[in-house]
């Protein structure tokens, strides 16, 4: 009887573990906790009952900023642009460390097109992809341009240039400018 037992705990135990062996990968067997893999969440683009206007993806709530997007409120106007740069200044004293910084972000939203030497040949412009010159980061007119100009410039935009204020950082547009002041119009 012992021997009838030991062979069927055997058996069983060998029906299991081949049992339990998946050949088809693409199809992981049974599973015990489905809500794990299968969310019961909307998708964001998916019909939703549940708002009147049966959208599931929302928007923000009214009068909400994300974290680290201080609101700028100026406009893409000369007379703005001009006031920026006598009235807005670094919150922060800008060190090295920042200048490095500011040269990682300008190699990030930049280069492509104002160039590597601030100097509007960039790729975009130098490949005939975009057909208007950037502005020369490094002529005498932009040694004499105020910080606060190049940052409502890099906020809301100037001529063809677009507004990057929704991309960067306020932080981190005061390092890109005091790396296009400290490094790049320095060496011309």
């Amino acid at each position: 009887m012992q021997k009838i037992i030991s062979y069927c705990i055997v058996l069983l135990v060998v029906v299991l573990v081949f049992g339990s062996c998946d050949k088809d990968r693409n199809h992981p067997g049974y599973s015990y906790f489905p809500d794990m893999a299968e969310s019961r969440a909307f998708e964001p683009y998916s019909a939703n009952p549940n708002f009147e206007d049966g959208l599931s993806l929302r928007l923000p709530a009214e009068g909400t900023i994300p974290r680290e997007m201080i609101p700028y409120h100026f406009e893409k106007t000369p007379e703005e642009r001009i006031w920026a740069g006598e009235n807005i200044f670094s919150p922060v004293e800008m060190s090295s460390d920042d200048v490095k910084r500011g040269k990682e972000l300008f190699e990030i939203y930049c280069i492509n097109c104002h160039g590597e030497n601030g100097d509007g040949q960039g790729f975009l412009f130098t490949s005939g992809k975009y057909p208007f010159p950037p502005k020369s980061l490094v002529t005498d007119v932009m040694k004499a341009t105020p910080r606060g100009e190049i940052f409502h410039v890099i906020s809301v935009g100037f001529g063809v240039m677009g507004a990057h204020g929704a991309q960067v950082k306020q932080s981190d547009r005061w390092k890109i400018i005091e790396y296009i002041k400290m490094d790049l119009q320095k060496q011309k």
